[in-house]
């Protein structure tokens, strides 16, 4: 039985390795795909074996990348999908008894923390590898621009050349998106397929741990004072605001989901729900940025005033949301 969940541990980092290097090749959007999916095995092989498996898998997938690729390659898959899902996956599986006998998860609100620090730190150390301080890290990502303008818009007759004014003025203006926009999108990545995973294993029968209630979800007293702090320092000048801004981009992300949290609690057993979820995500879609600035201003809401104090519906069968 060990060496069936080490197998299948060794082939799940296997997985992930390959569709981590299959996503720097083909075209822009089946790269963006690959490397969104690129945790999905490591999630399986640790919701569905334990923590342990999710170790080897990691292992094994830097292993191989770091064969078949390279060091800093490895050092990537490692810092950006290895070390995140296990750290997730040992949080998930921690549990306690208390005096009445019933079992205590650890809380889903601390595993989304838990995953907006790990992407933030992720964010801030893909910028110290970028380049060790702000200049170095302009040329570094101006020379990255330029190679990307060079292969995607030679492959466009009619596509517009951009001189040196046009090319600062955009580097200046990736720098000031990167760190969030970075920390946001692995955070989005982690945790869309740490839920992925944990439907397959549940389906298979597989999940370490009772499917938790996300809509009744909380965070710690302390997560407040994480954006508050994350954010003013982003106001910073240099390489600190640019690391302070990696961090307040994902406990941003974090509020959304807890206000989309509450939206979906406070709407349960209504018969209106349907219409206000499909209005509330097509807004998100289209007005994304004021959209979801007011779904988080639920979310921090919550933390003041709590909108979900009554239990929902006893008649509400099917798995929480």
């Amino acid at each position: 039985m060990l060496h069936y969940r080490l197998l299948i541990a060794l082939g799940a980092g296997l997985v992930a390795a390959v569709v981590f290097a299959s996503a720097t090749a083909g075209p822009l959007l089946i790269r963006m795909v690959l490397f969104m999916l690129t945790a999905l095995p490591l999630f399986l092989a640790g919701l569905g074996l334990g923590p342990t498996a999710a170790l080897v898998a990691g292992i094994s997938g830097t292993a191989l990348v770091f064969l078949a690729g390279s060091p800093v390659g490895a050092l990537i898959f490692a810092i950006g999908q290895a070390v995140p899902v296990f750290i997730l996956v040992y949080l998930a599986s921690l549990n306690r008894t208390d005096s009445q006998g019933a079992v205590e998860w650890y809380p889903v609100g601390r595993l989304v923390i838990a995953a907006a620090l790990l992407s933030g730190a992720f964010a801030a150390i893909t910028l110290m590898l970028l380049g060790g301080d702000v200049e170095a890290l302009r040329a570094g990502l101006r020379e990255m621009l330029q190679s990307f303008l060079d292969a995607e818009l030679a492959n466009m007759p009619d596509a517009p050349k951009l001189g040196p004014e046009e090319l600062d003025e955009a580097t200046s203006l990736i720098m000031a998106l990167l760190p969030m926009a970075s920390g946001i999108t692995t955070m989005g990545s982690l945790l869309f397929n740490f839920w992925l995973a944990g439907r397959i294993t549940l389906a298979s029968g597989r999940l370490q741990r009772p499917w938790p209630d996300l809509g009744a979800m909380t965070f710690p007293p302390s997560a407040p004072l994480l954006l508050a702090g994350a954010t003013a320092a982003s106001f910073l000048s240099d390489l600190p605001g640019l690391i302070a801004r990696s961090f307040s981009g994902p406990l941003f992300l974090a509020y959304v989901l807890l206000g989309l949290a509450v939206i979906h609690y406070v709407t349960r057993g209504k018969p209106w729900r349907v219409f206000i979820l499909w209005a509330l995500y097509a807004l998100l879609f289209v007005m994304n940025s004021l959209s979801a600035l007011a779904v988080a201003l639920i979310g921090l809401t919550e933390t003041i005033w709590p909108m979900r104090q009554k239990p929902p519906p006893s008649d509400d069968t099917r798995p929480p949301d």
